[in-house]
């Protein structure tokens, strides 16, 4: 059982991300930096409609939408940040936070605008990111880890790297944004690499 399941993730294997964003497709080529890394781009696949009502719910939904298509060994995340001041917004919600085609700078400000309202400078917030690998649409066992990374988010913007929230989002234990922060660092401190290194460590022990 343990050997059936490292020849799936064995070096040079096509592996489907479930994400045509970009942002999310340059993270895991470095993470996953032994493998073939795809996105739904790659393979001409449209994005998942995520009707779930939970982070680990939209992953599910992710890989399977990707495993049909494709008949790869998929994996998807769904991942936000979640501002518990804010009654945990804006979660599942982050990317279309301030609307359905909204940019990530449209989001970013929704996050000042309120923390504005408020009168406060910042407020304590987490990433969080569910991992989901499944090898095909029918797969009873899929695999699932969870990453997550606390800090603020400040109404004060800054960092020229990342994507999503990293301009507002400080790190606990940084002095600047994530968005600030060294690619290489970024890659093991961030909510999708602790998320990553869990599944991988789960991957290798199924």
């Amino acid at each position: 059982m343990q050997q059936k399941g490292f020849i799936c993730l064995k070096k040079n294997k096509d592996i489907l991300i479930a994400t045509s964003n970009k942002g999310k497709v340059n993270e895991f080529i470095k993470l996953f930096d032994d493998y073939n890394i795809l996105s739904l781009v790659d393979l001409t696949i449209d994005d998942a409609i995520e009707d779930g009502t939970s982070f680990l719910e939209n992953a599910l939904i992710k890989a399977k939408h990707g495993s049909f298509h494709s008949g790869k060994y998929t994996i998807a995340d769904d991942s936000g940040l979640v501002v518990p001041g804010l009654d945990y917004e804006p979660g599942i919600f982050s990317a279309r936070y301030a609307g359905d085609n909204a940019s990530d700078e449209d989001n970013r400000d929704k996050i000042i605008q309120k923390l504005n309202e408020l009168s406060l400078e910042d407020l304590d917030a987490y990433y969080v990111c569910c991992l989901v690998g499944i090898k095909n649409f029918n797969d009873p066992m899929p695999l699932i880890s969870y990453g997550k990374i606390n800090g603020k988010v400040s109404i004060n913007s800054s960092g020229e790297g990342g994507f999503g929230y990293d301009k507002i989002f400080y790190p606990d234990g940084f002095d600047c944004s994530m968005a600030s922060i060294d690619v290489q660092i970024k890659n093991k401190i961030s909510h999708r690499a602790i998320a990553v290194m869990n599944f991988i460590d789960k991957f290798k022990n199924f």
